[in-house]
């Protein structure tokens, strides 16, 4: 058994591992962030009904 080159494959997997960790940390960051605008658009939507309650309930539609 070769001791140095598992321990060299073993580290090379840690690595990789903590890459992709950090990698999807930021990825989970970014949803946060993301999901966080969304709410303020949807919260901004609703004021706007609640002040202008015909703005965006009827449109016309010529054929």
């Amino acid at each position: 058994m070769d001791i140095p080159a598992l321990s060299v494959a073993l580290s090379g997997v840690k690595t990789a591992n903590d890459i992709g960790m950090a990698v999807l940390s930021k990825a989970m960051d970014q949803s946060e962030i993301q999901g966080a605008g969304l709410v303020s658009m949807i919260d901004a939507a609703a004021m706007e009904r609640s002040v202008n309650p015909a703005v965006g309930s009827n449109f016309d539609m010529l054929a």
